[in-house]
């Protein structure tokens, strides 16, 4: 992490309580040499205080160039008292960066710009050892540089600490718009899968209504009481799926009814009294399946049905469910392609073949649709008797 990216910014009292330690700094330092300067105390003076408003002006520069401001205030303490103060500050400020090829050289230049001043500007005491006064001046230097660094780590771990919070943030919104797209997918083939089959019906029958003016009275009242039947059913299987969506998962019936086994055979009754014409061949009892798989298995059909019922209403359609070659279920679906530029009675909505493929994986089958030469749409459909993993290598391949 760059020191820029943990630096917080500063407020008024934070300028304001800097500058007043400065000031208590310099005039501290300032009372300590004025004995020692000698006849040209009002030369010094003007020189040092010029020096040090100078020195004070620069610090404001500290953080965008901290390595230029610390070697300017150390330049002038060798001629400076009072920009004491600003040197302190200019050294803990760089010291916050706790970068050592910026530390390292400026405590060396400073030690040596503190010396220099000691010998040749200021006249110290010579009952003072000079180990005395370096040791002071190197004391000084390491708090300094110390107290520095205690504070750039702690920016820096309180930065690293806002950092992870807000990227914890945004993981978790990230996995909640997840969530919500997953559901929403969840919804919308809920909503394919209940109600495609049953408006289909219906709009096949309206449509029949509409374009038919030679029906008889029997047979408008019958069209008529499908579509009356199939709207009923439609509204009643949403408000089940709206009830489920509404308690949510873990508050659903268990024992709620789901389509099944029994209900394959009554799908194509349906779909025959509707006046489709299905072909349709089983060859096996669906008893060894588990539940999950007949429920996956009726939907596919349903699917099936209902493709084929708004792409060729008018043609024949067959269906065979029959035992796959290494156990399990094939479905075979197969009606004729729509001929020329024929539009479906029902727009697409482009969720039915997603939904079912994402069905069957999910059993652990597998799903592929085929157009044939002759002009023939085939959806096959190979289901495990009871689920499995996606990438199980016995299972069957549908195209194969």
């Amino acid at each position: 992490m760059r020191p820029e990216d943990y630096q917080p910014p500063l407020n008024w009292w934070s300028h304001t309580w800097r500058l007043l330690l400065m000031l208590a700094i310099s005039a501290v330092a300032m009372i300590g040499r004025t004995d020692h300067v000698g006849a040209h105390v009002i030369w010094w003076l003007t020189l040092d205080l010029a020096l040090g408003v100078m020195c004070f002006v620069a610090t404001w520069w500290r953080r965008t160039h901290p390595v230029l401001v610390c070697t300017l205030t150390n330049l002038a303490a060798m001629v400076s008292v009072s920009s004491s103060g600003a040197g302190a500050l200019a050294l803990v400020s760089l010291s916050t960066r706790r970068r050592w090829r910026e530390i390292a050289p400026q405590i060396v230049l400073g030690i040596a710009c503190s010396a220099v001043a000691d010998e040749f500007v200021y006249r110290p005491d010579p009952s003072e050892s000079p180990l005395v006064r370096y040791s002071f001046i190197v004391a000084i230097t390491a708090v300094l540089v110390a107290w520095g660094m205690y504070i750039g780590s702690r920016r820096e771990l309180l930065a690293s600490w806002r950092s992870r919070a807000m990227l914890a943030e945004q993981e978790q919104q990230a996995k909640v718009a997840q969530a919500r797209s997953v559901e929403r997918a969840r919804i919308a083939r809920e909503m394919h899968d209940v109600l495609a089959h049953r408006i289909s019906t219906v709009s096949m029958y309206a449509g029949a209504l509409a374009y038919r003016a030679d029906l008889t009275p029997e047979q408008v009242h019958d069209t008529a009481s499908t579509i009356e039947e199939n709207s009923r059913l439609a509204l009643t299987e949403l408000r089940e799926v709206l009830g489920v969506l509404r308690e949510g998962p873990g508050d659903a019936d268990p024992e709620q009814p789901q389509a099944g086994r029994d209900d394959v055979d009554d799908l194509v009754e349906q779909s025959r009294a509707a006046g489709m014409r299905v072909s349709y061949v089983r060859t096996d009892d669906l008893q060894t399946v588990a539940t999950t798989t007949a429920r996956t298995l009726y939907r596919c059909l349903q699917e099936g049905l209902t493709n084929a019922r708004k792409h060729a209403p008018a043609s024949a359609v067959t269906v065979r469910v029959e035992p796959g070659r290494s156990g399990g279920i094939d479905l075979l679906v197969a009606n004729p392609l729509p001929i020329g530029d024929r539009s479906p009675t029902l727009p697409p909505s482009g969720l039915g073949l997603i939904g079912l493929g994402e069905r069957v994986e999910l059993s652990g089958g597998r799903y592929s649709t085929t157009r044939t030469d002759d002009g023939m749409f085939i959806l096959h459909v190979w289901l495990p008797p009871a689920v499995t993993t996606r990438d199980d290598p016995t299972r069957d391949d549908p195209r194969t």
